[in-house]
């Protein structure tokens, strides 16, 4: 490698974030370095009285075919791929000149497709050709060439150019890393964007997985640590999306935690499920208080108090603008996480005094366009889709001799989509739309209810219970006799499903099937 610094004397400049640009460029020319450029980035440095040589007149060629052809010419690529120290006779033989400075970003495809009118066409006629082969090529030759694709970096690049008379390798290395992770995310957009498509452009189903699967993250925050101490972290953000716990506002309190982010994406998950006023209170990953009321300040004081002792420390959801009166109520106990939509102006000032209260801020309406979800195992990754599906109240099957009462289904309906945020094995005990008792997570699906009814004691009385899965024995069922449990929801499906259902007969407890399970691992 190169170990000198190399001076800047030519630049192309072609973006189309043309963020900053016109100052950059004030800021090179002042150091009489020539820049040359195209279509409507010359023309606006132009317009700034900024000195510009078009492309045209270095390639001897006009742009053509729509702009498609304009910079693939070797008095372009020439200068940027060239080794100064083995290729200067050659370049001197061609009227090559060294471009010492590629300033380039791309089209704008991925904010072309999300706009809701964008045909096809229009789509690929977004796709960038020769600024991903400049910017490769000058970050190939990192050992001469100096290449800029984020528009946050000109004003360092500025200062070490007035500082050391041009550019050092560590700079031009750095460079050279940040332009070929834009140029693998940009691809990786097009990618993802083609293998959802058929061939008219037409959308596929989400359960159309492709030959290959590639992420594109960005560097979010490194963290102070991960799930333990011990362990270091930080957390990257889908390139290009705006939504989730990472994209939220965030108001006050410290740098959220890795459990921090986990958790709160999980209350974030299962208070989206309903579009009625909801507070869910999530602890280690899983709900323990959800509640569903027309007033939000009830939901939260219903949702924290259906297990208290677990929700001391926990993230608190709303789906609601959070008010004074909320606020207040909040602020009177210990959380460590609280999210919603909005806040007034006296609900910050009530909060403010929590000084450790992490406060966010998120759009719900900015809803992820993401059907699938990741698990990452050692040596690959799990995709699936999400598990969007809902129970409809005409697909519910009752099968003992009592029968459910409309309260009852509306509970069941409730306590469903909460269900389906609980670790399995999955217990949810259920009245007037709050959840009473959870037990989640147990290898033993009887251990599940034991702890489901254990938090619900008394409220036990004349609530559903819902599970995420078949009872493959009887044995939870006979746990219910004397609880006052009015009902059980369940999926069915176990040989000994007619077992189950006697036991509910004996016991005097309504069964429900309702043919879908919804493990959550």
């Amino acid at each position: 490698m190169n170990p000198q610094i190399v001076p800047v004397s030519r630049v192309l400049i072609s973006v189309s974030d043309k963020t900053g640009i016109v100052e950059f460029a004030s800021a090179l020319a002042a150091r009489r370095i020539e820049i040359i450029s195209t279509g409507g980035t010359s023309k606006l440095l132009r317009d700034a009285n900024i000195p510009v040589k078009d492309v045209a007149e270095v390639t001897g060629f006009a742009e053509m075919m729509d702009g498609r052809v304009k910079t693939l010419h070797p008095r372009i690529h020439g200068g940027i791929l060239g080794q100064r120290d083995e290729h200067a006779a050659i370049a001197q033989k061609h009227n090559i000149d060294w471009i010492d400075l590629v300033v380039v970003n791309l089209y704008p495809f991925a904010a072309t497709i999300k706009k809701m009118d964008t045909t096809f066409a229009d789509a690929i006629e977004n796709i960038d050709v020769g600024g991903p082969a400049m910017i490769r090529a000058a970050a190939k030759n990192m050992n001469w060439v100096g290449v800029i694709v984020e528009p946050n970096d000109y004003a360092d690049i500025v200062t070490e150019l007035n500082t050391h008379n041009g550019l050092s390798l560590v700079t031009r290395q750095q460079l050279a890393t940040k332009a070929f992770a834009h140029t693998a995310e940009y691809d990786q957009v097009i990618y993802d964007y083609l293998a959802s498509r058929d061939v008219q452009g037409k959308k596929q189903s989400p359960s159309v997985f492709p030959a290959a699967f590639n992420l594109s993250l960005e560097k979010f925050a490194d963290l102070r640590y991960g799930e333990n101490p011990h362990q270091a972290a930080c957390a990257y953000q889908f390139a290009g999306h705006l939504t989730g716990i990472l994209s939220a506002k965030q108001y006050q309190g410290k740098q959220l935690s890795y459990n921090n982010i986990a958790d709160a994406d999980a209350a974030l998950a299962c208070v989206s499920e309903f579009s009625q006023p909801a507070c869910v209170v999530v602890k280690h990953a899983n709900p323990c208080g959800v509640a569903v009321v027309e007033e939000s300040y009830t939901a939260f004081q219903r949702a924290f108090q259906a297990d208290a002792q677990s929700a001391f420390g926990g993230i608190v959801a709303l789906n609601r603008l959070c008010d004074k009166t909320m606020a207040e109520a909040i602020a009177s106990v210990f959380v460590e996480v609280l999210i919603a939509p909005g806040y007034t102006s006296e609900a910050l000032t009530i909060l403010a005094s929590k000084q450790n209260l992490r406060v966010l801020a998120l759009d719900f309406t900015n809803k992820s366009h993401s059907q699938q979800e990741f698990k990452f195992i050692d040596g690959g990754i799990l995709i699936q889709d999400q598990d969007t599906a809902m129970i409809q109240e005409q697909n519910l099957k009752v099968v003992t001799a009592l029968q459910p009462t409309t309260e009852d289904i509306a509970t069941i309906r409730f306590a469903w989509p909460v269900l389906k945020h609980v670790k399995s094995n999955a217990i949810v005990i259920a009245k007037n739309n709050v959840t009473v008792g959870i037990g989640a997570g147990q290898v033993s699906r009887v251990d599940a209810v034991d702890i489901a009814l254990k938090k619900a004691g008394i409220n036990s009385k004349g609530a559903v219970l819902a599970s995420d899965a078949f009872f493959p024995f009887r044995d939870s069922i006979d746990r219910l006799l004397g609880t006052g449990i009015r009902v059980v929801v369940q999926p069915g499906g176990s040989i000994r499903d007619q077992e189950v259902i006697d036991a509910c007969n004996e016991h005097g407890i309504a069964m429900v099937l309702t043919g879908m399970r919804c493990f959550k691992h």
